[in-house]
């Protein structure tokens, strides 16, 4: 029903539709450019800032950047004690540098302790390195189409725009890779431009790590090795470099003598290059895991990566292309070499993807009528009837919108209750695919545009509801549990759980130490100790006989419970 409907659409003429092509925004004069950029940076601060305050933070990296920001705030009237993180209640936190949960702490300072505060800094960096991506076109395309499509493919990502809201480190160390980029392409112009590399690269290694620091940069003198050799024989390029990691080496030192050799054992041991060995928390997978992460969340703009590739290799001596080709081959095949595996592992490959996607987008524009050859080889195009209709070159975006067709159905009319938000975004990414598929069989460059304004609309409905945080559904939900837990526990308190993880979220919003214990700890502990909490199953303790238990209360189905005599005489 759906090809018949499309079919029949395709043969109206599409003489009354508006020229798209003509649009100013896509033929940026120096007059227009501004205004372009413009748009594209209130595009990004909108998407990236919508709804954060309104879906609780979500365990690890949410829970334990909160914590360890709310310390720092705390300790600020303790002198310099906001140069030590902690977390728990005073344990040092060795995990990462502190620089985006000292910017956290700041969003505390001015907006109270919630989840927009938490989530607004790390959001508006993400947002920032949307318009620092259209800068580093500029530098390597002449074709303005080209660096317009790389950024909004880069801005309608669902991998960027979803991790770069939350109160992760990952939105904040793309944001300084694209700053350090862009910097060092103007430097080849203007030497002055390298302290920026410097920077970039402190950034980074006071946001996530010496390592992440020397893949990053490593990546860097590829790319100039290759395109750019005489900056790595200029003295200044060095001397940046220097400068940019002072305070990295400041920092580190000032950990080591306060904390001496424990502290590089863990920071740079365990909770760093120990990580391309040994898998930590059993985050382990097999080398194409990341090719996985990149063929779930990159659709549709995935269909246009290969031709962006061969384009790419085609035109190899050009800087885009080798920055490009190194950016995103080297970073992939380092992190798949890795024994940890973790999803946002990937997310600093993106930008170096949406440059190849969108050089790929702006050869489909300024072919008119005629597709790449990459098309020609995937669709198999030919001279028949059946190509000149066009079906061949849509089959994957009509399946891909039948999907959404029926999943809109399911949550909005069938599943109980239904679910609103799901059935919007899922009929305006319908919609959008099928007027896009329309344009394709007509061979009309401007599904392009079509795609560029049904995902953001789509990402916008997606991100204005609570779905987007899907990690949520896991696990039991832990603001309920944490008012229990605050109500009827000393604050900093610690308490024994069964529930087999770790939950920072809980930790974060309790205030209190959550620590996960088998069954038989329970019962020592049980016995052992005078004070004590437990937050169990309420069939639990009966099955592990905990004489002399109060409950404190119960909450979905989650009990504490405590000993008689402590419920009277803990506070």
């Amino acid at each position: 029903m759906q090809l018949v409907l499309i079919q029949t659409i395709v043969k109206f003429k599409p003489s009354r539709l508006p020229n798209l092509s003509r649009c100013s925004w896509l033929n940026l004069s120096h007059n227009w450019e501004w205004l372009g950029l413009s748009g594209i940076c209130i595009a990004a601060l909108i998407l990236f800032g919508l709804n954060l305050g309104e879906t609780p933070l979500r365990d690890w990296d949410e829970g334990i950047v909160a914590s360890v920001a709310r310390e720092i705030w705390r300790s600020y009237e303790n002198g310099n004690h906001w140069l030590y993180p902690t977390i728990n209640g005073g344990q040092p936190y060795w995990n990462k540098p502190p620089l985006v949960h000292w910017l956290i702490a700041c969003s505390y300072s001015w907006f109270g302790i919630n989840e927009f505060s938490t989530r607004i800094v790390p959001a508006m960096l993400s947002a920032l390195s949307v318009p620092l991506l259209y800068g580093i076109g500029k530098e390597i395309f002449t074709d303005s189409k080209a660096v317009v499509f790389s950024t909004l493919v880069y801005l309608t990502l669902l991998p960027v725009a979803r991790h770069g809201r939350l109160a992760m480190l990952d939105g904040a160390i793309v944001c300084f890779l694209n700053l350090t980029v862009w910097c060092l392409l103007r430097s080849r112009r203007h030497l002055r431009n390298l302290l920026g590399v410097g920077l970039g690269l402190g950034l980074i290694c006071l946001t996530k790590g010496i390592m992440m620091g020397l893949l990053l940069g490593a990546i860097l003198i590829l790319f100039l090795a290759w395109d750019c050799p005489r900056l790595l024989k200029n003295s200044w390029f060095w001397q940046a470099i220097i400068i940019g990691i002072i305070p990295v080496l400041l920092w580190y030192g000032l950990q080591y003598l306060r904390y001496g050799q424990a502290f590089l054992g863990i920071s740079l041991g365990d909770q760093t290059f120990s990580r391309i060995w040994s898998s930590v928390n059993e985050r382990q997978g097999a080398p194409w895991y990341y090719l996985l992460e990149i063929l779930k969340y990159t659709f549709p703009w995935l269909l246009f990566l290969p031709g962006g590739i061969l384009t790419a290799f085609t035109y190899r001596s050009s800087s885009w292309a080798k920055l490009a080709l190194v950016w995103s081959g080297v970073y992939l095949v380092t992190i798949s070499l890795m024994a940890t595996k973790l999803p946002w592992y990937i997310f600093p490959i993106y930008p170096a993807l949406s440059l190849l996607i969108g050089v790929n987008l702006a050869k489909i524009w300024h072919s008119g009528r005629r597709y790449p050859i990459i098309w020609s080889q995937i669709l198999r195009l030919s001279k028949t009837e059946t190509a000149r209709t066009g079906v061949p070159q849509a089959i994957i975006f009509i399946i891909l919108s039948l999907a959404c067709y029926l999943a809109s159905i399911w949550f909005g009319l069938v599943s109980s209750p239904p679910d609103y938000n799901l059935l919007l975004v899922l009929g305006i990414m319908a919609l959008t695919l099928t007027i896009a598929t329309v344009m394709l069989l007509r061979q009309s460059r401007q599904f392009i545009v079509t795609l560029f304004i049904g995902l953001y609309v789509a990402l916008l409905l997606f991100f204005s509801g609570f779905h987007w945080v899907w990690e949520l559904a896991e696990a039991y939900p832990v603001k309920p549990i944490a008012a229990m837990l605050k109500q009827a526990t000393p604050s900093q308190q610690i308490i024994y759980t069964s529930y087999p993880y770790h939950r920072p979220s809980l930790n974060f919003y309790s205030d209190r130490v959550i620590i996960p214990t088998s069954h038989e700890e329970l019962i020592n502990y049980w016995q052992q100790e005078q004070s004590i909490y437990f937050l169990i199953e309420p069939s639990l303790s009966e099955q592990l006989h905990l004489e002399g238990r109060h409950v404190l209360g119960t909450v979905d189905h989650w009990q504490l419970i405590t000993k008689k005599n402590c419920s009277t005489n803990c506070y």
